[in-house]
């Protein structure tokens, strides 16, 4: 499950080097990888990080391109929680 988690993790990294991102979304992911690299239980984390890309993920700001890789990082996320 860690390995799908450093992958999840890579994702997001790859979006935040998109300046193109507006700076709330930007700091959302960030904050949502952090608690993915955490130490708390790994349900946890993934909830956490689900719940912080959820609230930005219909930004108005925010490129279709963009949106798309979010959702797919959501995607992802939630197939390793079950």
């Amino acid at each position: 499950m860690e390995k799908e988690i450093a992958e999840i993790i890579e994702m997001i990294d790859n979006l935040l080097q998109d300046f193109s991102v507006p700076r709330n979304v930007r700091k959302a992911l960030e904050d949502a990888k952090n608690r993915l690299a955490g130490s708390e239980e790994i349900t946890v984390r993934i909830s956490a990080a689900v719940y912080m890309i959820e609230a930005v993920s219909d930004d108005v700001n925010l490129p279709a391109h963009a949106r798309t890789q979010l959702w797919a990082i959501l995607s992802a996320l939630e197939g390793v929680k079950k």
